[in-house]
């Protein structure tokens, strides 16, 4: 046998894992600088696109213009630096435009400099603690429904002021004053932001050549050049100096801690969750590294805190800019820092450009950002899984209360479905078919003591005096359930009726008698033997009668029956159903009657699979020994065109048994004639005991002489197909193949049978044979 390789010689990867702690960082390493090319034209790409987004941001969240472009830079440079994604871009985000705005309503802005801050600190420490993957455990569908509440409350707010008017503090209130807006609409206004939107939307029907450049620029770019040209009097951005001149220090409240404890860390739990999916997101989209989640929030809250402290707006993650860098080509993380620098450059140099915007323009713009928020999409897979309800709850709740309660009511309510569906149990009574017939009973799911009130409903349903057959298919019961289940059984069985219970699930009724209920793995095998799960009882109520005999078994087979009707017709039907006009087997299995032996068990096949052929010592024949067989081999392969025959012996075999007696001079008169004209089949296997490969392989593996017989005989019968003038032609050929297996009852494994000895196909039990000793 193959000896198991040696550990030390076994080779290891070339490119290990980075160790905890260790920067991975591309940009950091010499080799960074061959990537520029690659990188210096996608940062310079994903500067354009975040220019405008970030002004406009800016403006919808009620800060100085210029905060925006501050966290674009910090985003970029430190983010982008010391963040676990390599292509990730971070800058100000639509996610949060709604919770800072109000931040700076209630508190002004230099407070809500220090909520930032101080929310980047809750940052870097769920970073520092590990938790990263942890706030993934968050609802798509919550996520979802909260990026489209973002999006709609953008678009009730800057539809305002691409009308001309002012925007209200809350959804309901801008909702409200749109009738007015629309009467007192400023037309130069309107139009140049009415004209940023059809730049954007129709952007993508443009010549590649044109869509070069970044949508959201070029509708930017027109829009204020046709303010100049046309309407020069229409309000446009206004700040003093540079982006330096807008540094603004944090400043403390000076009350209200509650309020503000709260708003951070509903500020640092949101920009958490965005940054974290959109670098899910990102990694999807490359195959290059994976993101360190741990790792890009220890990134994030250092943006944060930086930003906190000079005045600009939240960092988060960004998915249109990482997309964008992305599909830029991007190779590392420079990119996203060089984008920072950009920014940072032009801001310095270029401010007064900037003051040429009008603020219906960037409406424009905040106004397309928030309709792609609202996606048809996500409404319809809500629709398919059934969470409709939290969608549509969670995307109220954050447009007409706020954002945070939104997305703790849209949590909550995704949990307590999650709770409906898994802890749901679905138990239900069916009356008898027939007055000989028991009620039955069928609970199905997880059997806890929420289901409890329906159990006792369904249970007490059922007729006092009558036969029941409970059907228990459970991935979980606890002890209440049981509990509560044997204490009806003990009543209605005081009351004159009978109770049988059938367990067809993965976890066992009695274990929740004296352990902690846990599911169990999940079995996969058809049914278990009879004997297993019949108990006596009255042979009416379709139990084994104890009297035993030839009705006591037809008893018996037809429970059996019964049970197939109520549990597994129906499952098998959709299998079977294209086999009605005809079959078409792929192989031909040659096995003992024994009853231990199911080859469809063994081969995993379902029906229609298999071919069997079944006889005593699952052995063929030379031509003209047996018609039987004869005909089987030719329907199988002429007939039938299978692909493949196997032979299938197993261990502690009746017929090998009887071989070897017979040749000790023992003989096998009490089975007949018959019997002993059958054994000459497998006699010729006997002869080849003592010098067969196989039959040494087998003691040396551990196998009795009984055993060694059985695979030799395998190996024999193959033999004699190769000799057989129906397959021999087409084994020659290679049109059908022939395979020997054995089938060890004892530890339920199946080896392979090949001419020069066995080969054990189980990998564990391959291992265990490689070692320098067998114990068996």
């Amino acid at each position: 046998m193959a000896q198991a390789p040696d550990p030390s010689t076994v080779p290891t990867a070339v490119h290990s894992p980075p160790a905890a702690g260790r920067s991975t960082s591309r940009f950091r390493r010499p080799g960074f600088l061959k990537h520029l090319g690659s990188d210096i034209p996608a940062s310079l790409v994903v500067f354009l696109v975040a220019l405008p987004l970030s002004l406009g941001i800016a403006a919808a969240s009620g800060a100085p213009i210029m905060a925006g472009l501050i966290a674009a830079a910090i985003g970029g440079i430190i983010a982008g630096s010391l963040g676990g994604s390599p292509l990730q871009v971070s800058g100000p985000a639509a996610g949060l435009t709604v919770v800072v705005a109000g931040l700076v309503q209630e508190f002004g802005w230099q407070v809500t400099c220090a909520i930032t801050a101080a929310a980047g600190v809750v940052q870097l420490l769920l970073g520092i603690s590990r938790v990263g993957r942890a706030a993934l455990a968050v609802s798509p569908v919550v996520v979802k429904a909260m990026l489209a509440g973002i999006g709609i409350t953008i678009i009730l707010q800057q539809i305002q002021v691409l009308l001309g008017a002012e925007p209200a503090g809350s959804a309901l209130e801008n909702l409200g004053a749109l009738p007015a807006a629309i009467t007192n609409v400023e037309l130069h206004a309107a139009l140049l932001g009415l004209t940023v939107v059809g730049i954007l939307l129709g952007w993508k029907y443009l010549p590649a050549a044109v869509r070069r450049v970044p949508g959201p620029l070029a509708a930017v770019a027109a829009g204020t050049a046709l303010s100049v040209a046309f309407a020069p009097a229409v309000q446009r951005i206004s700040f003093e100096g540079s982006i330096f001149d807008a540094v603004a220090l944090p400043q403390l409240p000076e009350g209200n801690w509650r309020a503000v404890v709260f708003a951070v860390i509903s500020m640092a739990l949101i920009a958490s969750i965005e940054s974290l999916l959109s670098a899910v997101a990102v990694d999807k989209m490359h195959t290059g590294a994976r993101t360190n989640l741990n790792r890009e929030l220890v990134g994030q809250g250092a943006a944060n805190i930086v930003s906190g402290s000079l005045g600009g707006l939240p960092v988060t993650g960004v998915i249109v800019r990482s997309a964008t860098n992305v599909e830029a080509g991007a190779a590392t993380r420079a990119s996203a820092v060089l984008h920072g620098i950009w920014v940072l450059a032009f801001s310095a140099i270029f401010a007064g450009l900037i003051q040429l915007i009008p603020l219906s323009v960037l409406a424009g713009l905040l106004v397309v950002i928030g309709a792609r928020l609202l996606k048809v999409a996500d409404v319809r897979t809500s629709l398919r899984t059934g969470d409709l309800l939290i969608y549509v709850v969670t995307l109220l709740c954050v447009v007409f209360l706020n954002l945070l309660e939104g997305v703790m009511i849209g949590l909550a309510l995704a949990a307590a479905s999650v709770l409906w569906r898994v802890l749901r149990a679905g138990i239900h009574a069916h009356q008898p078919v027939s007055p000989s017939d028991p009620w039955r009973v069928t609970i199905a799911g997880s059997c806890s003591f929420f289901a409890l009130p329906r159990l006792n409903r369904v249970l007490h349903s059922v007729p006092a005096g009558t036969a029941v057959v409970v059907e228990l298919n459970a991935d979980y019961v606890d002890h209440a359930f049981r509990e509560a289940l044997i204490a009806w059984q003990k009543q209605h069985e005081a009351a004159g009726g009978t109770v049988r219970l059938e367990e067809h699930g993965n976890t066992l009724f009695q274990d929740a008698a004296h352990r902690t209920p846990q599911r169990q793995e999940a079995r996969e095998l058809p049914l278990p033997p009879r004997t297993s799960w019949q108990s006596a009882g009255p042979s009416g109520n379709g139990a084994v009668d104890s009297a035993g005999g030839a009705d006591s078994q037809l008893g018996s087979l037809l429970a059996g029956i019964n049970k197939y009707h109520r549990r597994f017709a129906d499952q098998v039907k959709p299998l079977v159903q294209d086999l009605a006009d005809g079959q078409d087997p792929d192989t031909l299995f040659v096995a003992c009657v024994d009853s231990r032996v199911n080859p469809n068990l063994i081969t995993s096949s379902g029906p229609g699979d298999l071919l069997t052929l079944r006889n005593i010592g699952n052995v063929v024949c030379h031509e003209g020994q047996d018609a039987s067989i004869d005909s089987a081999l030719s329907f199988a392969v002429k007939g039938l065109n299978v692909h493949s025959i196997v032979i299938g012996g197993h261990s502690n075999c009746g017929a090998m048994k009887a071989v070897i007696e017979d040749a000790a001079g023992n003989g096998n008169a009490p089975l007949g004639a018959g019997f002993d004209a059958w054994l000459n089949h497998a006699r010729p296997s006997y002869r080849e005991l003592a010098h067969h490969p196989v039959a040494l392989a087998a003691e040396a593996a551990g196998y009795n002489q009984v055993d060694q017989l059985a695979m030799v005989n395998v190996a024999v019968q193959l033999h004699k197909l190769e000799c057989h003038p129906v397959v021999g032609p087409e084994l020659a050929a290679g049109r059908v193949q022939a395979t020997g297996l054995f089938y060890d009852i004892a530890t339920a494994r199946v080896l392979l049978v090949e001419r020069g000895g066995i080969r054990f196909l189980d990998p564990a039990q391959a291992a265990k044979a490689a070692a320098p000793t067998l114990m068996r």
